[in-house]
């Protein structure tokens, strides 16, 4: 398995796919976003946390997110968590 990519924030986006910066609130239901890094500490996504069956950790403010740990190596880009999980 390939490692998952850093992605910077930029303005409030991220480089989902060579094509596309998306805003990083769609990163919130993604289910290729791992972690976010905040205030240079990494905690799990809110979307990991949503189907995880522990469901911890402390509610992200996307706002202050500095960057996306994204296991999309494929170059899929967005998939709604709530398309698994439903």
């Amino acid at each position: 398995m390939s490692e998952p990519r850093h992605l910077p924030v930029v303005r409030g986006r991220v480089q989902c796919t060579q094509q596309e910066a998306v805003s990083i609130d769609r990163c919130r239901l993604c289910v290729h976003s791992v972690r976010v890094m905040v205030g240079g500490r990494e905690v799990t996504s809110p979307a990991r946390a949503y189907c995880s069956r522990c469901r911890d950790t402390p509610d992200v403010d996307m706002a202050k997110v500095e960057e996306i740990v994204c296991d999309d190596v494929s170059g899929e880009g967005f998939r709604n968590i709530a398309n698994i999980i439903s």
